[in-house]
């Protein structure tokens, strides 16, 4: 007899993890792996040294090669590059094959579950080695109008390779590390995938350490590389860790101590229909009774690093001028750049 869905199942990773665990998937699909942290040899190609190793990592498990850096996958992409697969088919799959009943499918299930002990998680360790500045990190910064020496100022490193925990990963394209106090964020901007890595905490805050004693305005924005450029306008910014994250009281309290005005600054994702950044800007204004701007729709960019990249340094300068004025009612000399050296 034919069992009819819950309601609530539908193909989707997050069911199907709600079911079973990457572990399961990684000992069906991959004959060699027995043990977490273990290398063994690779199915993916021709291997008689082991070099694969599958490993606990944020709060998931990925598997990978360290001879074939290409093969980096967590649960869903291994079974996607191993057998072909686009990531429907791969969800597919494992639903047959665990007879999850996700699909059409009225399959027994044929897959053994396994049990293993997950350990404590704790901070990963992030080291990097560093390289010198050259012609390609100039041009990716110049498009923001930020100097090496402001880059130096709030500690962007550019990097050759970098290791979280023991296993080392070379960047495929110019990479950099911000270096906090407690840690590293990786920054490997023109990846699709893999753009961040990090062992920074929510309560580290980019960009205080860098801060002014006082002042007239301070912002909070979504990003160091939006702190630098803020920075470049003449203005003092800091950002939290992730643009969802809420300020503590405390934090906002000391910036009111420091500053005259305390101005929320957040993402305009104006394509999206639930443009997360500014429903956190309206959270946070409400909430601690602070003043919010963002760029206009019709500059379509989506922060103020967007915005010099598209518009230009003058035009930034002269919005956010503009929007400064009208909040505060006081006009304020515009600061003129035109070449940003590097």
């Amino acid at each position: 007899m034919i069992k009819h869905r819950n309601s609530h199942d539908h193909l989707h990773s997050d069911v199907i993890l709600s079911k079973i665990t990457e572990y399961d998937i990684f000992r069906h699909y991959c004959p060699n792996f027995k043990e977490l942290g273990v290398k063994f040899c690779s199915d993916l190609r021709e291997d008689t040294r082991p070099g694969v190793s599958i490993v606990e990592w944020k709060g998931g498990l990925l598997y990978k090669d360290f001879a074939n850096e290409e093969h980096t996958f967590n649960c869903f992409g291994y079974v996607m590059h191993k057998y072909n697969l686009e990531f429907v088919g791969a969800l597919q799959l494992i639903s047959r094959d665990f007879g999850l009943g996700l699909t059409a499918s009225n399959v027994v299930p044929t897959a053994r579950k396994y049990v293993y002990n997950k350990t404590p998680l704790k901070r990963s360790v992030i080291r990097i080695k560093a390289r010198h500045w050259n012609s390609l990190d100039a041009d990716y910064w110049k498009q923001f109008c930020i100097p090496r020496n402001l880059l130096v100022k709030f500690d962007v490193h550019p990097i050759e390779y970098f290791w979280i925990n023991e296993t080392r990963f070379h960047p495929h394209s110019i990479s950099y590390a911000f270096r906090f106090p407690s840690g590293y964020k990786i920054y490997s901007p023109y990846e699709e995938e893999n753009k961040w890595y990090s062992n920074v905490g929510k309560d580290v805050i980019q960009g205080y350490s860098q801060l002014v004693d006082s002042g007239r305005i301070v912002f909070l924005t979504s990003s160091l590389k939006d702190v630098m450029c803020l920075e470049v306008l003449g203005y003092s910014a800091i950002a939290l860790q992730s643009e969802m994250q809420l300020p503590s009281e405390a934090l906002i309290e000391t910036l009111k101590e420091r500053f005259e005005e305390v101005i929320v600054f957040y993402d305009n994702d104006f394509g999206s229909e639930q443009n997360p950044g500014q429903t956190v800007a309206s959270k946070i204004c409400s909430k601690f009774g602070l003043a919010n701007v963002c760029v206009p729709d019709i500059y379509c960019s989506k922060d103020i690093s967007d915005l010099i990249k598209n518009r230009g340094l003058n035009i930034a300068q002269q919005l956010i001028n503009k929007e400064i004025w009208q909040l505060t009612n006081k006009s304020k000399s515009t600061i003129s750049y035109i070449d940003v050296p590097f």
